[in-house]
């Protein structure tokens, strides 16, 4: 027990320091870009007690918007407070499910930069089912995951198989293949099967009650029943990579794949296998997204949950739990700097700063060393084969 609380600690050394080095350094940007602090520049003991009080603010705003604000308890009760933690959940839970198809990737030494496609593929088939047919709703439900889980694999084995059979790069398909997704989906939004009746603006009718997830926290609550999907999801890429003769393939390949092949493993298949697998999760967090939280399908469903993703990967160091965990921070950030930017004259972009100087750091592990004078920082070995770490 003790050795696997040294690997996990070891293993989650290097995204707490950049977390913490991108908060610190966060919060000179906050400071200097407030009109108070910088009034203080004359007085020094002024100025440091200012700049402290207003990054403190902005910070605790940034908590209370993200997992607990106890002005909301007010006449509403204690759990009322726990609503910005449930929107949290809610915004990490396609973060979660777009990050590991990511993640696995990156196990099989791909780089999956098509999750945004993907996401938006799964989005689509769960919309369409969603609203165009009628069963019971356990069963519709299932149905329009499936749909999205289906649309989004073979998407993203499309990527795969061109990479196996013509030697394209992954990299440059998923990119393209984004593109196609994002104006695919203008498209579609404009025909008479998806465009919502009476309307001209690119909206498509709501999921029926029977499709949309059910709530686990009670009506004044948006938290759905996605977030124990993304969860189930997490743990069978982890069943999958380490239980499984088909996981052990995929990261043999992703650590040498010349030595796998001289093993004796199918590259190719292991390529397409991997590629498609990675689809449905993105797929999957497309539908989830829309039949959790949305409920319509629109031009801009995708928003920047399958390039966040890629953070997320980054940040939970191509690990199922770790991702699991990078998401729900990356959720925070997110509906915190709502809050933060409303309560303080904070702006929202801090927050991108914050995610932006976080991969800096992961993607610099010598940096990170030299810093804090640490002298082993665990990466991971498939993305440090493919030159992801310093």
């Amino acid at each position: 027990m003790k050795k696997v609380w040294e690997r996990i600690a070891g293993s989650a050394l290097l995204p707490f320091l950049s977390f913490l080095l991108a908060f610190f350094i966060s919060g000179f940007f906050i400071a200097f870009s407030d009109a108070n602090v910088l009034k203080t520049v004359g007085h020094p003991g002024k100025f440091i007690t200012t700049a402290l009080s207003t990054v403190g603010n902005a910070y605790l705003a940034l908590f209370q918007g993200s997992i607990f604000d106890p002005n909301l308890t007010a006449g509403h009760g204690f759990m009322r407070g726990f609503y910005p933690l449930s929107e949290t959940i809610v915004t990490a839970t396609p973060l979660i499910l777009t990050g590991l198809a990511v993640a696995l990737a990156f196990q099989s030494g791909l780089f999956n930069i098509g999750a945004q496609g993907q996401f938006i593929f799964g989005a689509i088939g769960a919309s369409y089912v969603g609203f165009h047919f009628t069963f019971s709703p356990v069963l519709h439900v299932a149905l329009a995951l499936i749909a999205g889980v289906v649309c989004a694999a073979l998407y993203g084995g499309l990527v795969g198989l061109l990479k196996a059979r013509t030697g394209a790069h992954e990299v440059i398909v998923t990119i393209m293949l984004n593109y196609i997704a994002g104006f695919f989906i203008l498209w579609i939004l404009k025909t008479t099967t998806f465009l919502r009746p009476r309307r001209i603006d690119p909206i498509a009718p709501d999921v029926k009650p029977s499709a949309q997830l059910p709530h686990l926290a009670g009506a004044d609550f948006r938290l759905h029943a996605g977030i124990l999907i993304a969860l189930v999801a997490a743990y069978f890429v982890w069943w999958i990579l380490n239980r499984t003769t088909i996981g052990f393939q995929f990261r043999a390949v992703g650590a040498n794949a010349s030595a796998a092949r001289t093993a004796g493993i199918s590259v190719s298949r292991v390529t397409i296998s991997t590629m498609a697998l990675c689809g449905a999760l993105a797929g999957l967090g497309g539908a989830v997204h829309v039949l959790g939280s949305q409920y319509a399908l629109t031009a801009d469903i995708g928003g920047s949950f399958g390039f966040d993703a890629i953070t997320v990967a980054l940040l939970g160091r191509a690990k199922p739990f770790g991702t699991v965990l990078a998401a729900l921070l990356f959720g925070a950030l997110r509906t915190g700097g709502r809050t933060m930017q409303s309560n303080t004259t904070t702006p929202l972009d801090i927050v991108l700063v914050i995610q932006a100087l976080i991969v800096l750091f992961i993607a610099s592990p010598t940096l990170v060393r030299f810093i804090f004078k640490v002298k082993n920082l665990k990466t991971n070995a498939a993305m440090t084969a493919k030159g992801w770490n310093g």
